[in-house]
């Protein structure tokens, strides 16, 4: 540090002075050596859209079809959505753990995670969309198989999360990553609603009830012939229903393969510059504390659970609302494409935005906009307000997808200041991230489903009493509106300013310029 300036301080207020490390990467490390081509972060970017896109099939259509296709009743299917996302939560610390203990290969840490787990999760993926020739053990096979799915896909989630802090260690260029990932997944999630709603259209159409109820509750006073004929051609129907889902299940997985190899050939993973080769990697028991001790981690981390849960609420019930309470199921999947193009249009403005007034303020007025038009569609359900509602809550799902991303490497980078003697503790940040949302969002699911069980829902009828759809408008707009209100009274909390992130930055910049100096020291005195 060169004479006369002060030492800057931390966050936390403590006075930080950087050490002197050998370090693991080449001396003459410059800022030039941290730029990332456009090539590199559209590769990094595409690798996590196959996540999206499976992800984006799941939230809207897994649990109308496990109550309508797979014919589950509603407890199970609550049980299936709890237990699935309640088990990969779990996975998340454990997969973590076990990142922290990879040794680097010569493709990284972190990518034979990804490359490794993917066949696996496309073949798991596939069977959660598969309708068994058994009924009696339906709810065991879905219940396996979603779990399966989960922990493989946090086998390639949370290395991929964590990824970022190793493409760069500049700040701009990671949250230039950040936003042509965000970009992408988006993205992704559009390309995933759009095959998955485009190809399972037909399965949810009124086209098998002529003109009223065909559960096996109301068959009607026919005679037994035409009655025959109705189940029959309710059979046919449903044979017809559970093929499309496989077919679109079988896209989906060769879009995740696709996408894993071009990230595999486009990224390379980079070890971290500021930690000294010979420093002693931090045990994951004492990393967990330590994390957990960071008030930053925890205010953020608090903030966006109770938000992602909102939005989750959203997106797995929209589907039900559409269909059986505001009389718009032949409009859905077009509606849900609407929602995704303006979430991926907006991508790019909430990342000038957050450039310009600060990635606090954009998470707030980002996250607001959604509030107002969900609600709006709960009272004025018709289909010119549903565009008009879909367009808003676009800019608000982006602004969801892009911000905790991008403020999560400020607040590893925080930690990394007032920790500075620690190795190895990325994945813990990412890993517990993913862990809290998850499981936050597996009891939401599981209640609202609930939910639907106890206000009456019909497995397989063509329409739902007048309280499901009641409870149906209450998961889309008072319970979403309370969760938003929550996580950003707690966001509140949040202590990184733009100004502490700046000062945090130039720390970091001069721990680097002090280890060069000391790296080359070093090589200059083995060299003598």
């Amino acid at each position: 540090m060169a004479k006369g300036k002060r030492v800057p301080h931390t966050p936390a207020g403590k006075l930080f002075k950087p050490p002197e490390p050998a370090f693991n990467k080449p001396p003459h490390q410059t800022v030039l050596d941290q730029r990332l081509s456009f090539c590199s972060k559209l590769c990094f970017a595409i690798g996590g859209a196959p996540n999206q896109v499976a992800g984006s099939a799941t939230a809207f259509f897994l649990q109308i079809y496990l109550l309508d296709v797979a014919q589950i009743n509603p407890f199970q299917a609550s049980m299936v959505l709890f237990i699935g996302k309640a088990w990969g939560a779990m996975t998340d610390p454990v997969v973590g753990f076990f990142i922290t203990k990879s040794k680097w290969t010569r493709i990284g840490r972190l990518m034979p995670w990804m490359v490794g787990c993917t066949p696996f999760v496309v073949v798991s993926y596939f069977y959660l969309w598969f309708v068994p020739p058994f009924t009696n053990g339906r709810f065991i096979w879905y219940l396996g198989f979603y779990c399966l799915y989960q922990t493989l896909i946090t086998c390639f989630h949370v290395p991929y999360s964590a990824l970022t802090m190793f493409l760069s260690a500049d700040q701009k260029e990671r949250d230039s990553a950040t936003a042509y990932r965000m970009t992408l997944e988006v993205l992704g999630t559009l390309v995933g609603a759009a095959i998955q709603g485009q190809i399972v259209a037909s399965a949810h159409t009124l086209k098998h009830c002529p003109h009223h109820n065909m559960s096996t509750g109301h068959l009607g006073n026919g005679s037994g012939a035409e009655i025959v004929k109705r189940i029959v051609h309710s059979q046919d129907f449903l044979s017809h229903a559970k093929e499309v889902y496989m077919i679109a299940a079988g896209v989906i997985g060769g879009v995740f393969l696709i996408c894993t190899v071009v990230m595999f050939l486009g990224v390379k993973e980079r070890d971290d510059p500021y930690i000294s080769k010979t420093e002693k990697q931090i045990p994951f028991h004492k990393g967990f504390i330590l994390v957990m001790r960071h008030s930053p981690y925890l205010s953020l981390t608090a903030a966006f659970l109770f938000i992602s849960v909102a939005i989750q609420l959203v997106q797995s019930n929209f589907v039900l609302f559409c269909t059986y309470a505001v009389d718009l199921r032949d409009h859905f999947q077009n509606i849900v494409l609407t929602i995704l193009v303006s979430a991926v249009v907006s991508i790019p403005l909430w990342q000038w935005f957050l450039e310009r007034f600060g990635k606090k303020t954009a998470a707030f007025c980002g996250i607001t906009w959604i509030m107002p038009f969900t609600v709006m569609l709960v009272f004025i359900p018709n289909l010119v307000v549903a565009y008009v509602v879909a367009v808003s809550s676009g800019l608000s799902v982006a602004a969801s997808l892009l911000l905790p991303w991008s403020m999560l490497p400020d607040v590893v980078d925080d930690f990394r200041l007032a920790n500075p003697h620690c190795k190895g503790f990325e994945a813990i940040f990412y890993s517990f991230y993913v862990f809290f949302t998850k499981f936050a969002a597996g009891i939401s699911l599981g209640v609202s489903t609930l939910c639907l069980e106890f206000a009456g829902y019909d497995t397989g009828a063509c329409r739902q009493p007048a309280q499901v759809a009641y409870t149906l408008k209450l998961l889309i707009g008072a319970a979403p509106v309370a969760f938003i209100v929550t996580g950003l009274l707690i966001l509140l909390l949040y202590p990184i300013s733009e100004d502490v992130r700046l000062r945090n930055k130039l720390c970091l910049e001069e721990l680097r310029e002090q280890g060069n100096i000391s790296s080359r020291t070093l090589e200059d005195l083995s060299n003598a």
